[in-house]
């Protein structure tokens, strides 16, 4: 891999924070031209009082390629004529309904409609986004996450002890891409002041360095504040003790301060778990090309040649690796948990070398072929579905962490091997339908943890301790990987109606919270607003109904999760520590 060094002050990226720049004024613009249009065109937002109508912004009423009625200009095939679909189209976008349709890439006439639809949505997502943050800036300033309903702090064993802020760290580059300024900058004064990472603390190696190496690294991209840079180097300094192994397999945990490491207890005879060790290899090239320390790209590149060395049973990686043996520990391969983003790398380092890193793209074009071959199948119902490999066996059961290779797959279609560019776009389509309907087959219309496909039944949960919602992303990040690759409207359909969802089940005075029962209609609250609820789910939502011109895929490079990374645009020049590349 070929990429410039860089001395530790110095940034190759004014390109993409200029074009940032531009979105975030046309943004603002649109956002002061919707409160004057709110108030001088009050009355074509405000619902019909004389019929005491609810203030609904349901897709579900103004999307078009249906017509209401079915006897009405048809042509003696059936099909609708295009005249009675302009007229319909008339009909609807003159009705105060029709303020969202636009945004669906559907034809309305009218293009005063369209910006009165954006803002709207535009609005909507940001009055979300300032809910989650105004309240947990109110009740948990400083801790890593909020109790919504207790309206206090909370955190869990992935962070220590310690009050590392995690949700700010998470929230900044949404704020930043959303135009929050005044709460970007609040978030910034607090890492300023407050982020110390010489504590006596246990965290996770794997959800510190996504949550908060990227966040950090994001942060500084878009902003440029060297503060970001800065915090993000010493923490991954914390990190490198966790690699002092016999095979360089990182611990799962760490200790800041000290730099003990070790594994989860469950963790199949103490080993280190797939999806952690393997996503590491975005941040940790950034680190190396922003300070020039070729130790970052060492230790995730020494993990990958180790891997390529293994026998993997039926071209498949065990989720779990002793890093003391180097063996694989139980036979249990999953693209959800345990698995996921490993693959979800593989891909992305290819993509964030500007597409030379080819090892990366072999190793991963063979895991996904294993995985088609062997997880993927079709449900009785035609649904397509990814299962587990357990010792032999496939458990014909989904997780919603699963649901992210929808969005992989389409981002991956393109340099696929064999000309299947056409077929891994279907494929992501598929799994894309497939999670929506674990979404619609619930009362809440939110989708539960893990779904199954046997015993007659189909992307539904079994298990009452499957039936969960925790503001996950995986679903609504598929529908925007979906969208930009495909412009088809039903993405922005179903991400709305998740949208609509969360806020009317999971919206409490304190925040945002999870729920336990998406079978039930009276849910009871997990009370916990979790930091990726800000830095992804909310993301995606607005990134779905932007323009393709804000965070552009040519540019950026979201990792898993969902903080942007650029496009490293390679040279001629070794990235230290690196063997030179063969041309």
């Amino acid at each position: 891999m070929l990429i410039p060094t860089l001395s530790p002050g110095a940034s190759s990226f004014p390109h993409h924070r200029a074009t940032l720049r531009l979105s975030e004024k046309f943004i603002l613009l649109l956002i002061l031209s919707a409160f004057i249009t709110l108030c001088f065109g009050a009355f074509f937002f405000l619902p019909d009082n004389s019929k005491h109508k609810r203030f609904d912004l349901g897709l579900e009423d103004v999307l078009i390629p249906h017509i209401d009625s079915p006897k009405e200009g048809k042509h003696a095939s059936g099909q609708v004529s295009e005249k009675r679909i302009r007229e319909r189209r008339t009909e609807r976008c003159s009705h105060m309904s029709c303020r969202i349709c636009y945004l669906t890439s559907l034809s309305c006439l009218d293009a005063s409609h369209l910006l009165n639809a954006l803002f709207v949505v535009i609005i909507f997502f940001l009055q979300m986004m300032k809910h989650a943050w105004d309240s947990y800036r109110q009740y948990g300033w400083g801790h890593n996450e909020l109790k919504p309903l207790a309206k206090k702090g909370h955190s869990t064993n992935i962070f220590g002890n310690s009050q590392l802020g995690a949700t700010i760290v998470d929230a900044l580059d949404t704020l930043y891409i959303m135009g929050l300024h005044e709460e970007f900058k609040d978030g910034q004064e607090w890492v300023e002041q407050n982020l110390d990472f010489g504590v006596n603390a246990e965290v996770s190696v794997f959800e510190v360095n996504i949550r908060f190496i990227g966040g950090l690294l994001a942060a500084y991209y878009l902003s440029g504040q060297e503060v970001f840079k800065l915090k993000a180097v010493q923490l991954a300094e914390k990190l490198l003790p966790a690699f002092n192994t016999p095979t360089g397999i990182p611990w799962a945990m760490v200790n800041l301060k000290s730099g003990v490491g070790r594994n989860w207890g469950w963790a199949s005879a103490g080993s280190s778990i797939l999806a952690e060790f393997g996503t590491l290899h975005m941040e940790f090239v950034h680190l190396t090309y922003l300070t020039g320390n070729p130790a970052y790209y060492q230790k995730v590149m020494h993990i990958r040649k180790l891997l390529a060395k293994m026998d993997r049973p039926n071209g498949l990686y065990p989720n779990y690796l002793n890093p003391r043996t180097g063996r694989w520990g139980q036979h249990h391969t999953s693209v959800g948990g345990l698995g996921d983003s490993f693959y979800e790398y593989l891909l992305k380092a290819w993509l964030m070398s500007d597409k030379t890193d080819t090892e990366a793209r072999k190793t991963y074009d063979d895991a996904i072929e294993a995985i088609e071959r062997h997880l993927i199948r079709k449900s009785n119902g035609g649904l397509t579905f990814i299962g587990e490999w357990k010792n032999g066996h496939l458990e014909r059961k989904m997780g919603h962490l699963a649901c992210f290779a929808g969005g992989m797959f389409a981002l991956g279609a393109d340099g696929s091997p064999d000309d299947k560019a056409g077929h891994y776009l279907q494929l992501g389509a598929e799994i894309a339908h497939t999670c929506h309907e674990s979404y619609d087959r619930t009362v809440l219309k939110l989708g539960p943890e893990a779904f199954k496909f046997d015993s007659g039944l189909e992307a539904v949960a079994v298990r009452q301790n499957e039936k969960y919602y925790i503001l996950r992303p995986e679903v609504i990040e598929t529908y925007w990987y979906m969208w930009r690759f495909t412009h088809d409207p039903k993405y922005r359909q179903w991400g709305w109606e998740a949208a609509q969802a969360i806020d009317k089940y999971c919206r409490v005075s304190g925040g945002f919270s999870g729920v336990k029962d998406v079978y039930s209609s009276n849910p009871t609250y997990d009370d916990v607003q979790q930091s990726f609820f800000l830095a992804e789910t909310l993301k995606y939502l607005y990134l779905l109904f932007s323009s393709d011109d804000l965070m552009p895929l040519e540019s950026w490079v979201f990792n898993t999760e969902a903080h942007p990374l650029p496009v490293l645009h390679l040279g001629n020049i070794t990235l230290p520590g690196s063997e030179p590349a063969q041309r």
